[in-house]
């Protein structure tokens, strides 16, 4: 099958041909890709910045964002069966640990991470496990939701934790508009009847941001945190960062009202924040990392009724050099998908 490979880091990933994954174990369930998102994260990974984290064996596939049909399945898989339309959690579970037992599956101690730690989805078929399979409507085409997997699921567990703080009266920034922030926009409009506030430098991500859900849009031009905090009055009650690198990390902390909460969700930069001022204004910092599978059960549920909607380009297997090319180039709005 082809498959897109990352060889060695700062250097792009090719597609070549590997072998078809089969399945081992009970509870293996063997996915046949039918769209897989391209993730900034995914660009990261070529940095090398994951590298300490997950020590993946290179070469390997890349693909954390995977939606498709069960093409294969263990002796004991029981909740889907060939043919099935599914999405994937991004991080296959043991079930039996303790952050498992809590709900708390992102945070599994024996989770693996397809397309991180070890072979994921940019590719004609994927193996995963049947504790991270969503069964989805069989007229729902993966390669319009695969993002969800993993930037909707994200966006979607950092408003689904802010929520009590979002009554009505209430102001929420984003920052950034894209690939995330446009899901987590959604997600503030479908859930909660706070004011949302969007900061994004492009023009383009801001007429979508008004088009789905931002009551007031921002320009990131410099001036774009004195321009919050007269709008919000002092600033807003939570902020979402979506980008949280090159600067953004600093303006979202300061966008922040005393007692307001700043999420951080995109990464990459260094937030440097004197004690004092987190003690003087009682301001927290959460911190945002994929979600459970529950939350991307519910997010599907949202999916599936129109209430959050993928802005996507699509893009064949073979053309994975340019869908990252264009996504660092910032040509991509909303969310890059490879099509097998």
């Amino acid at each position: 099958m082809k498959a897109v490979r990352l060889h060695g880091y700062h250097q792009q990933p090719v597609v070549e041909e590997v072998p078809e994954p089969t399945v081992r174990g009970p509870f293996d369930v063997v996915v046949k890709i039918g769209g897989a998102g391209v993730c900034r994260t995914d660009l990261h990974i070529i940095e090398g910045q994951w590298e300490a984290a997950m020590a993946p064996t290179l070469p390997y596939t890349v693909g954390h964002e995977n939606a498709g049909w069960v093409h294969e399945v263990g002796s004991a898989v029981t909740n889907v069966a060939v043919g099935d339309t599914v999405i994937l959690h991004p991080t296959p579970t043991c079930g039996l640990c303790h952050a498992c037992r809590a709900g708390q599956d992102m945070h599994c101690a024996d989770s693996s991470f397809p397309g991180l730690s070890h072979d994921g989805g940019m590719a004609e078929y994927l193996l995963t496990s049947a504790r991270a399979c969503v069964k989805l409507d069989p007229a729902t085409r993966p390669q319009d939701v695969a993002a969800l997997a993993d930037a909707g699921i994200t966006a979607y567990h950092a408003v689904r934790k802010a929520l009590p703080l979002l009554y009505p009266g209430t102001t929420a920034v984003v920052i950034g508009a894209g690939g995330l922030g446009h899901i987590g926009i959604q997600c503030l409009a479908a859930l909660s009847a706070t004011r949302i506030v969007v900061v994004d430098r492009n023009p383009d991500a801001l007429k979508l941001a008004e088009q789905i859900g931002a009551h007031d849009t921002v320009a990131a031009d410099g001036g774009h945190v004195d321009a919050v905090l007269e709008l919000t009055g002092g600033g807003a009650d939570v902020v979402f960062d979506f980008v949280a690198e090159q600067g953004a990390e600093q303006d979202g902390f300061a966008m922040t009202r005393r007692t307001g909460s700043y999420y951080v969700i995109g990464y990459g930069g260094t937030l440097t924040v004197p004690t004092l001022d987190v003690i003087a204004t009682e301001r927290n910092i959460i911190g945002n990392i994929v979600g459970t599978y529950n939350e991307l059960a519910e997010l599907m549920a949202l999916a599936q009724s129109g209430r959050v909607t993928l802005h996507t380009r699509t893009y064949p297997l073979d053309a994975a050099a340019e869908a990252f090319q264009d996504l660092d180039a910032g040509r991509v709005r909303g969310r890059a998908i490879l099509v097998p």
